[in-house]
């Protein structure tokens, strides 16, 4: 089993081992599910017959009693694939305190995806990084769910973000949809994050963006720190954070805003995620955020 599932080597997550996995599983019972209209076993509504509907769904007894056609329909309820989205570029070796944003990554992704194995959904990876993209095809089976834990041990974060040219892989996997969950720190130059999603929607996926943010960033406080360095591009900086810390945080409100309606006009979830925040608990307000937007 990965040694990403114990949970003792991210701060105190108690209820994240296979025994006591309660809390996070209530955040995958009904993450991963969907429901078609058929002719399933379980019955779900009436509605009015339509020209070309299959007259083998008429049901003759509501006709018997209204005179009216009416196809009796069936819920099934199907298991999906579910793709891991890691971005691996550099800037997720930011770090606050013990731990970077792509050790956070690396356990809420193999949360996820154990957990999305146990339901029995394939599980699938994409690893987006400075040489191209890495891509293992979505499987239902336990060594494939190894294999897809040890790809997420031995992630290494660095150069830039993938660019479009990479994105063969992306577009060989095939024609079916699937449920695309992307943890990425939305660090980009050219809009390359934004470029990916919007080719993903093309493919027609469903897409979950989890933005992975470190406390000291989101508030600027590096400890007395002057010269800061861009992690992808070698670039420094003076700033006083004294004197810069107000604009500082005004402006990084107005970017996560920004981001936050970016998502919502493409239709895609999205949650910002706090590395000092205990990961249970983030994946359970994003469940009861997105069953919001559902209802």
């Amino acid at each position: 089993m990965s040694k990403l599932l114990d949970p003792k080597i991210l701060m105190a997550i108690k209820q994240l081992s296979l025994s006591a996995k309660t809390t996070i599983d209530g955040f995958m019972n009904g993450f991963n599910k969907s429901t078609i209209k058929g002719s399933g076993m379980e019955f779900s509504q009436y509605r009015s017959y339509q020209p070309g509907d299959d007259l083998r769904s008429l049901d003759w007894k509501m006709f018997a009693r209204s005179d009216r056609y009416y196809i009796r329909e069936s819920e099934i309820e199907t298991n999906i694939s579910v793709r891991l989205l890691i971005d691996a570029s550099a800037s997720m070796n930011h770090s606050d305190g013990d731990f970077t944003k792509m050790q956070y990554a690396r356990y809420a992704a193999a949360a996820l995806a154990y957990l999305a194995n146990l339901q029995g959904d394939a599980v699938g990876l994409y690893v987006f990084k400075n040489s191209g993209v890495f891509s293992m095809a979505p499987r239902q089976d336990f060594q494939h769910l190894s294999r897809l834990f040890y790809q997420l041990e031995h992630i290494e974060a660095e150069g830039t973000f993938t660019r479009p040219i990479s994105y063969k892989e992306i577009f060989s996997s095939g024609y079916k949809r699937e449920l695309l969950v992307f943890i990425t720190d939305f660090y980009q130059t050219d809009h390359d994050i934004i470029k990916l999603l919007d080719t993903l929607l093309a493919l027609r996926h469903e897409i979950i963006v989890f933005h992975v943010l470190s406390r000291n960033e989101l508030e600027l406080d590096f400890k007395g720190y002057s010269t800061f360095e861009d992690m992808e591009t070698g670039q420094t900086i003076q700033i006083d954070q004294t004197k810069t810390r107000m604009v500082y945080k005004e402006k990084m409100v107005t970017y996560l805003e920004k981001t936050r309606m970016d998502m919502l006009d493409r239709k895609i979830y999205y949650r910002t995620m706090v590395t000092d925040e205990p990961l249970d608990q983030a994946l359970r307000d994003f469940l009861k955020q997105r069953n919001k937007v559902n209802s």
